[in-house]
């Protein structure tokens, strides 16, 4: 049965610490964005910046909206970051855990493909994935649908052949395992990170609870083995 499963990753604090590396630089280059774009202050720039993650799961989303901004060259213009690969940094386990985990794998990130690919590469772990799945590539009838949004989460299942039971997501944040779950598939809470400090909408989550969307919790990829 595990060799039948689909392995759906999310990426930032799930396969890396993002919130001692990538978060930092993205979040400044996003206030730059919004500041210069929208004409803001840096402190309006910042609580937007927030309160559209909070509000819809991705900033992009509420920029939109509420703006009219263009996704491709908010992308673009954000996940430059010349200094990326000098942050992010995995560990060997986790590169082997990769390795011996059966099933398909894939990345499900709300990031654009370009930055996720750029962090898996220094990361070693791309070659062990069948696909990378960016926030471009969840649009559903021309329009955007990233995670958490259920229709995503069933069209991709449709389009990997498989039904949605027998995909496993796993990831940092709540609300998107509680998507997921709710069209049938199982989830994993990946809390390794979360512990040392949240970052965005699990900020103040309780680590201890296992709420019912929930199907395991784990602290690192090697766990992944024993999820039933």
């Amino acid at each position: 049965m595990a060799a039948e499963r689909v392995w759906l990753f999310d990426l930032d604090n799930t396969l890396h610490n993002a919130a001692a590396s990538s978060f930092r630089l993205l979040d400044g280059a996003m206030n730059d964005y919004i500041e210069c774009e929208l004409r803001v202050s840096a402190a309006e720039a910042d609580h937007l910046r927030k309160h559209y993650w909070h509000r819809y799961g991705a900033t992009l989303l509420g920029l939109m909206r509420h703006h009219g901004v263009k996704p491709a060259h908010f992308l673009h213009h954000t996940h430059l970051l010349p200094t990326l690969e000098r942050e992010v940094a995995s560990h060997p386990h986790d590169v082997a855990a990769l390795r011996h985990l059966r099933g398909r794998k894939y990345i499900l990130t709300n990031a654009p493909l370009a930055y996720a690919e750029r962090v898996l590469r220094q990361l070693g772990m791309l070659k062990f994935f069948d696909g990378v799945i960016g926030i471009e590539q969840m649009t559903m009838f021309g329009q955007w649908r990233p995670k958490p949004d259920a229709r995503m989460f069933r069209a991709l299942a449709a389009k990997l052949g498989v039904s949605p039971r027998r995909c496993v997501l796993v990831e940092d944040t709540l609300v998107h395992q509680k998507s997921a779950y709710g069209v049938g598939m199982r989830t994993v809470w990946m809390q390794r990170w979360a512990r040392r400090g949240s970052h965005g909408p699990e900020v103040g989550v309780y680590l201890h609870r296992k709420p019912a969307y929930v199907c395991a919790r784990i602290a690192s990829l090697q766990q992944l083995r024993r999820v039933p």
